[in-house]
């Protein structure tokens, strides 16, 4: 198991490398130039080129790219061109915000869909199997920025009930998780049908094994058959639920830009408009090292749950 979490650590350098590299590609060819939203309309050339000096963008990319990565690697990201702040404490922060939204949306997705899976496995080919299948197709299909404007119509804007945006830390513990209901509900969608849908075919799976069989034929009660079920179905829908969070922590700028949650979301939409380079290659970086991290938790936890699974 150590050589094996020692590979992945290996493995990881490179990943990283390569995201890297991608992310100073796509952002350094993309049209436009970085200085746009610092400089004044009627900037001198001489003032161009001392803003240009400072924030390297005089030098070739080749030589941009490594100076970036050494300075990352030492956890100097830059400096925002749009704010003038260090981009490390700017993405630190909005990561705090994101990752509290994840996993409050990785909770409810993981429990109501590990609830209508379960159903439905257990009641395959029913009426009640069709309505929870139909509900996790339902949840994949639905666009979370469209669903997220219903919500908050619906229930800031008509009932009155929830704060329609912002994160509320002003006002305390309660106000802040008042604010995060819409948009988490929201996130935890499309997580929920996958999680739904993977549950359901594993339950069914399960109780189609001749374990099962003999299980009931020794006259074990429903309940019992139930943990057995759970058991052998923890690991990968537990596994399933993990990417998910990684995806959640990386894809929700459309959510986070609907309800204005100040989260790594919110912060990559405000870069990508201001062509903020450091604080977009900062961003996309971090969000990065996170998933990979993700990743490697889930497997040992998929392996330590798991005993079917052997890693050396």
């Amino acid at each position: 198991m150590l050589a094996y979490l020692a590979r992945r650590v290996v493995y990881t350098v490179p990943i990283l490398f390569g995201v890297s590299l991608v992310c100073f590609a796509l952002v350094h060819i993309a049209p436009g130039d970085p200085l746009v939203s610092v400089l004044p309309p009627d900037a001198s050339v001489e003032l161009q080129r001392m803003l240009r000096t400072l924030y390297g963008f005089d030098r070739s990319y080749p030589e941009q790219f490594v100076r970036w990565l050494w300075r990352a690697f030492h956890g100097d990201l830059g400096t925002s061109i749009a704010t003038g702040r260090p981009v490390t404490g700017e993405v630190m922060k909005a990561v705090g915000f994101t990752l509290r939204l994840s996993v409050l949306a990785t909770a409810i997705g993981f429990f109501f869909g590990c609830l209508f899976g379960f159903v439905a496995g257990y009641f395959r080919d029913s009426l009640v199997d069709r309505a929870a299948s139909a509900l996790s197709v339902l949840g994949v299909s639905v666009p979370h920025y469209w669903l997220g404007m219903v919500l908050v119509i619906i229930f800031s804007s008509v009932l009155g009930w929830l704060p329609p945006t912002g994160a509320g830390d002003e006002g305390g513990p309660w106000d802040s998780f008042r604010h995060m209901i819409l948009p988490a509900v929201t996130m935890s969608v499309i997580p929920m049908g996958i999680v739904a849908r993977t549950v359901r075919a594993l339950v069914a799976d399960i109780l189609a094994q001749e374990f099962v069989v003999g299980l009931r034929a020794k006259g074990l009660t429903d309940l019992g058959i139930f943990r057995h079920v759970v058991k052998n179905a923890a690991p990968t829908a537990l596994a399933v639920m993990g990417l998910q969070l990684g995806y959640l922590l990386g894809g929700s700028i459309l959510i986070e830009t609907v309800f204005s949650w100040p989260g790594t979301g919110f912060l990559l939409n405000a870069a990508i408009f201001q062509r903020d380079l450091p604080l977009l290659q900062g961003t996309i970086l971090v969000l990065a090292l996170f998933f990979v991290i993700l990743n490697l938790l889930v497997d040992v936890v998929q392996t330590s749950l798991d005993p079917r699974i052997q890693r050396s």
